[in-house]
């Protein structure tokens, strides 16, 4: 109870500044590691990380990732990363390996085991396991003269940085360069499988990232929903057609289906300033021509982020020859963006 209470009395005496201090410190630290880790890849690490993605991209059976304590967290979340971008993997720990998990290791996998200091007991059977069945050991560790060192067949060597911890002591930027290289195999490996956004999507399909990767086919409005006329159109039937929709804009096709032009309230507005006797025009005459549209292939966070960026409500989906299939109204996919972020 003492020392709880004189940590308590210490802690009671530190300052917002001092707070601050402390944690600026520790981004500085963990940063400059990320700054060393970068370095090393441009220099020797880089031919060792390139042999150890082409053989993760030959291996036949999955990445099995490991470690122990802080390393292990960090295992884990390598793993899943690995998984959602296009490479089987799976977190097996060390501890459960030695007590009959090892089965779930096979000799098409591949190991990826990390540990700092390289000697930690517990990953002792793992790697009699690897060598006694060949199976591809690959090591992330700061210590090339340890037990994981010697007997990996692939060393992704970290740079020795101090730890941002104040006594030097908890694993932090040594796993923060561990976090970062995992995350960099996954990205290789990603980018040399040609990993695109509806190859994620299928890997999320209801997960916070899967929603907005939908593609606008999925999402539209399509066939009596669609509000069309052709450029002759009387302007009083334009309106109708318009206001029956419901989507405060309306799409003009020319004779061929394609989508010459939209009205918008902007443009009843505009047409109205110059002509008061707004049901006297035709719809080619109020319309705005090529108009920013949309393919059905494209997905729903790129609709919404260029409605955004151009301050529109309403999009037309487009086929290839430019005809309209489709309607896409903001509020439809900001629903989307809600079932996304309560996920």
């Amino acid at each position: 109870m003492n020392t709880q209470h004189n940590t308590a009395a210490r802690a009671a005496t530190a300052s917002e500044s001092d707070h601050i201090r402390v944690a600026v410190d520790t981004i500085d630290k963990e940063a400059a590691g990320l700054q060393a880790l970068a370095v090393a890849l441009r220099d020797g690490l880089g031919a060792s990380f390139h042999k150890v993605v082409e053989l993760m991209l030959a291996a036949k059976g999955r990445i099995i990732v490991s470690g122990i304590g802080k390393s292990g967290h960090i295992g884990n979340k390598i793993a899943a990363t690995l998984a959602s971008t296009g490479t089987p993997a799976q977190f097996v720990h060390a501890t459960e390996a030695a007590h009959g998990d090892l089965g779930m290791i096979t000799r098409d996998d591949v190991i990826l085991m990390i540990s700092n200091s390289g000697n930690t007991p517990e990953l002792v059977p793992m790697i009699e396991y690897a060598t006694r069945n060949r199976i591809a050991l690959v090591a992330i560790t700061a210590n090339a003269n340890s037990t994981l060192g010697h007997h990996a067949n692939h060393l992704l060597l970290l740079p020795k940085m101090e730890e941002a911890c104040l006594l030097k002591l908890a694993p932090t930027t040594s796993t923060t360069m561990q976090l970062a290289l995992g995350d960099a195999l996954a990205m290789a490996l990603m980018h040399a499988r040609n990993f695109q956004p509806d190859d994620f999507g299928k890997l999320h399909p209801g997960g916070s990232l899967g929603a907005m990767l939908k593609p606008l086919l999925e999402v539209m409005h399509g066939d009596d929903a669609l509000p069309l006329a052709t450029p002759d159109t009387p302007m009083n039937k334009a309106l109708l057609e318009m206001t029956g929709k419901r989507f405060g804009t309306l799409g003009i096709v020319d004779d061929k289906g394609r989508l010459a032009g939209i009205i918008t309230d902007g443009d009843l507005r505009r047409a109205m300033e110059h002509h008061p006797d707004l049901m006297q025009l035709r719809a080619a005459e109020v319309m705005t021509p090529d108009p920013f549209v949309m393919h059905p292939d494209e997905p729903a966070g790129k609709a919404l982020a260029k409605m955004n960026e151009r301050k529109i409500t309403v999009v037309f989906v487009v086929d290839d020859a430019g005809r309209p299939v489709g309607i896409v109204h903001i509020h439809d996919l900001l629903r989307l963006e809600g079932k996304r972020a309560s996920r």
